[in-house]
């Protein structure tokens, strides 16, 4: 699919010449090749959201259900010997929603708006003796090794995710790396859900078409 010289145009005044700098480097300088590598980006980031969502979301789910049975409370942060860190990311969190109108959060509302993070945080060295310890290892059934490389793979999932949300580059990465690391880390957590995502998994196809969607020979697409 051609790109026209009008559209050109509007992405350097929409996105910015710094945005778009990193497009024309990876294209060796073809504006047009650029323009087709810089959606191609956001069709690959769009396509990686569910699984990091799925990721994401079983991973605090898993970590608060252990907290909670550990510290016989959903606000377990109550009780829980966080990191200074760690109570400001509550109560960072506690603060939001009451901007939001809501004058009491609820444990589960809370829990809702600690980013990943803080879950990922729960798994480093400083909580080894009071997380993973006594707790959090039973949250990854289907995990045996070290913590420490748990923690590592998941932190390299945090930072992946925050490129994708970030709306970052993405194209020059090794894309079926994240892709098999995502999807490892869900596998620790819920075989289960690991067979739906897949299902759903359309990540594949995308890093696919790339050669020819850059090249115009496929249309453009989110």
């Amino acid at each position: 699919m051609p790109v026209s010289v009008e559209e050109l145009r509007w992405a350097h005044a929409a996105f910015s010449s710094a945005r778009m700098a990193p497009y024309l480097a990876a294209s060796g300088g073809d504006l047009a090749q650029a323009m087709r590598l810089y959606w191609w980006n956001v069709e690959a980031s769009a396509a990686f959201y569910g699984p990091l969502h799925c990721l994401e979301v079983t991973l605090r789910n898993a970590l608060h259900t252990q907290l909670y049975g550990r510290h016989g409370r959903p606000d377990w942060w109550a009780n829980a010997r966080l990191t200074d860190e760690g109570r400001r990311s509550v109560e960072q969190a506690r603060s939001k929603l009451r901007r939001r109108a809501m004058r009491d959060p609820s444990p589960d509302a809370i829990v809702a708006e600690l980013t990943f993070g803080f879950w990922v945080s729960l798994l480093s060295h400083r909580a080894d003796r009071h997380f993973w310890v006594p707790a959090l290892h039973r949250a990854f059934p289907g995990y045996s090794g070290p913590r420490r490389e748990l923690h590592a793979e998941m932190y390299e999932a945090l930072q992946f995710r925050n490129r994708v949300m970030h709306h970052e580059p993405i194209h020059h990465r090794v894309l079926e790396k994240d892709h098999e690391r995502v999807f490892r880390l869900l596998g620790h957590l819920s075989p289960e859900c690991v067979v739906l995502a897949r299902e759903l998994d359309r990540i594949p196809e995308v890093l696919r078409r790339r050669d020819d969607v850059c090249a115009g020979r496929l249309r453009l697409s989110f």
